[in-house]
């Protein structure tokens, strides 16, 4: 092999090598930053991971709101009807946060089966649930006025 073939050899090896280096920490920083979503049922029958944040979502259970008056933490029960869950959650509440309405929150599960929410979401109007609270309300078999009505799938 002449040393012309040999050097564009090694140059296409060395690319090869640098798009396959940089291709597999994309794959694994894009792998680390997915957030799985887990309905209640699936939380409270050991489904969810107990190592990484996930998102958990359903309807906020009414009469379950505890806030602190000394701070901003707050607990509430979620539910998907069939199982529950209490969530932990320390800031502030987004406006359209109420009892009977359904949320998604993102965080992790504690050993004591207490979820940790880092975010609170409740971006919707009345006529409107989040897309995964509807689909596991349905699939838990529960007819709620708000699983008629989502439409942004």
């Amino acid at each position: 092999m002449n040393p012309k073939r040999k050097k564009l050899l090694m140059i296409v090896l060395f690319i090869l090598l640098g798009v396959g280096t940089a291709t597999t920490l994309a794959l694994k920083a894009f792998q680390e930053n997915l957030m799985y979503f887990f309905s209640p049922s699936q939380v409270v029958k050991g489904e969810a991971p107990t190592n990484r944040n996930f998102r958990i979502g359903g309807l906020v259970t009414r009469g379950s709101v505890k806030r602190n008056q000394q701070d901003l933490k707050v607990s509430f029960v979620l539910t998907d009807t069939i199982s529950s869950v209490t969530v932990s959650y320390e800031g502030i509440l987004p406006d359209l946060f109420r009892e009977g309405q359904g949320i998604v929150a993102n965080g992790s599960l504690r050993a004591d089966g207490v979820f940790v929410a880092d975010e609170v979401l409740a971006k919707h109007d009345e006529n409107y649930m989040p897309t995964e609270v509807a689909d596991a309300l349905e699939k838990a078999g529960v007819k709620h006025e708000y699983t008629d009505k989502h439409q942004l799938k």
